[in-house]
């Protein structure tokens, strides 16, 4: 006797033979698969305590998005457009205006957002990319864990150094009382270490550490003085040495031209790196991701690839492992990484103007098993494989930008949005049914996370960030 089996839908694997069983079934006992194939067959092999019946649905993986910021989704589309305000927006709140509740409503509001799109697993930059990480004090990171927790899917949650000069201001919070202090980079490193000590691969693995360290560019070498520049490089090599000791992932935010060839140099690359957005590379550093085995999460609904082109198709013709992030949440995009499957084959077909280049199983695989390749989580989740992880995603096929009810694979991707999402199983547990999240109150979830940002607003005095602005409507 079984715990559960999904039977009856289209299922889409996402295994080595590209299998899909048109009427297929799913077997999961307690926290694993067991068994893939058609229903029928399943159905005589196993008898389960629970069925969910998913005639009319798709059943594939649950979805990775390798790349997303914490703390953005209370912050979102704060000044309307004007990227400078709403930089310093995140800066604030990260460093000097939010509390473990702020981290703890956020966690929640993210995850959820990414339960009802389907995604499973997401990876977490604890703030606004590489220069304002809420890195303090591990207990805002602890905050971000629980949420999650609370919620039911897994994060790989990126912590780490903020940019050179140090020490730099933080300060917390009892009621309306502040207390700053300043943070050095060896404080930061404290909570790097203390964090995979409590957290890495703990809750069932479904909570991990990642290290992050400010991705050097060719602007940075050119205007901050060599002091500063040598400064970060050996807090790099630091950062980079602990993440191998201890095995965990290592990424950066922000990769462009030249920025590759430079972290090669210092010895930062290999399979355990993970180089965000990768725009306007060059040929010697493309050929340098595959050399390396270093994988490339692209983001091409990020505001950095308007601004330069992530080379995707070429890293994965020269080796190199290549998945997607959302870059979410921000002012422009959500955690639907349906809507991001869509936008990556579209950027590129623009670009060669060939309407077959990336195909739509491939931004399929993008976000399903070569995410979990890049996270270095292939042997547990990515794919519907007996002894992996029972990570399902489960979209209603009957809706009508879906039908008529053929070629479902190229519906799901080309169709498909997140609120197309039915059920999500997480770890073997339900945690996702008839669109509705089972083990949280979702009313619960969204009082919290306006009250912690009413809360922010007011110890910042950002109100006036709140107006719709003549950005809005353009010239």
């Amino acid at each position: 006797m079984i715990d559960l089996l999904v039977t009856g839908g289209v299922v889409v694997p996402i295994d080595p033979q590209r299998s899909v069983h048109e009427s297929g079934a799913v077997a999961i006992d307690g926290d694993k698969i067991v068994a893939v194939g058609p229903a029928a067959e399943i159905a005589a092999k196993f008898a389960a305590r629970r069925t969910i019946d998913a005639a009319g649905k798709i059943v594939i993986p649950g979805l990775i998005d390798a790349h997303a910021h914490a703390g953005h989704g209370l912050i979102k589309t704060m000044g309307g457009g004007d990227s400078d305000a709403w930089h310093d927006a995140c800066e604030r709140a990260y460093t000097v205006g939010s509390t473990e509740a702020f981290w703890f409503a956020e966690a929640r509001l993210a995850a959820l957002e990414r339960l009802r799109f389907g995604v499973t697993t997401g990876v977490s930059l604890l703030g606004g990319g590489d220069t304002i990480l809420r890195t303090d004090d591990p207990a805002y990171a602890a905050a971000h864990c629980q949420g999650v927790l609370d919620v039911g899917t897994r994060s790989v949650v990126a912590v780490g150094a903020t940019r050179p000069p140090f020490p730099r201001v933080y300060a917390r919070w009892n009621g309306d009382a502040r207390e700053d202090r300043a943070i050095s980079f060896d404080d930061q490193f404290a909570t790097c270490r203390s964090l995979i000590d409590e957290w890495h691969d703990k809750a069932n693995g479904k909570i991990r550490i990642a290290l992050i360290t400010p991705t050097i560019r060719e602007e940075h070498l050119r205007d901050h003085a060599p002091a500063l520049i040598e400064e970060a490089i050996g807090h790099t090599h630091l950062l980079r040495g602990l993440s191998r000791d201890r095995g965990v992932l290592f990424t950066q935010d922000g990769h462009t031209t030249n920025s590759v060839a430079f972290a090669h140099r210092h010895g930062w690359l290999g399979p355990d790196m993970l180089l965000s957005h990768a725009t306007d590379l060059t040929a010697a550093e493309i050929a340098i991701c595959g050399e390396t085995r270093s994988a490339v999460v692209h983001n091409p609904s990020a505001i950095a690839a308007i601004y330069g082109r992530c080379p995707a198709p070429e890293l994965a013709a020269a080796g190199a492992t290549v998945c997607l992030g959302s870059d979410a949440t921000a002012p422009d995009r959500s955690g639907d990484m349906f809507r991001h499957m869509q936008q990556c084959m579209h950027y590129h077909r623009r670009h060669f103007r060939d309407a077959t280049v990336m195909p739509p199983g491939r931004v399929l695989e993008m976000c399903t098993i070569e995410g979990a390749k890049a996270l270095g989580l292939a042997d547990r989740i990515g794919s519907l494989e007996p002894g992996k992880k029972a990570d399902l995603t489960i979209v209603d096929l009957r809706r009508p930008h879906l039908y008529p009810a053929n070629m479902p694979l190229h519906r799901l991707v080309y169709f498909a949005n997140g609120n197309d999402v039915d059920t999500v199983i997480v770890d073997g547990v339900v945690a996702l049914e008839n669109g509705k999240p089972t083990l949280t109150d979702e009313g619960a979830i969204l009082d919290a996370a306006q009250r912690e940002t009413e809360r922010m607003l007011d110890r910042l005095d950002l109100r006036p960030l709140l107006r719709t602005t003549d950005g809005f409507w353009g010239r």
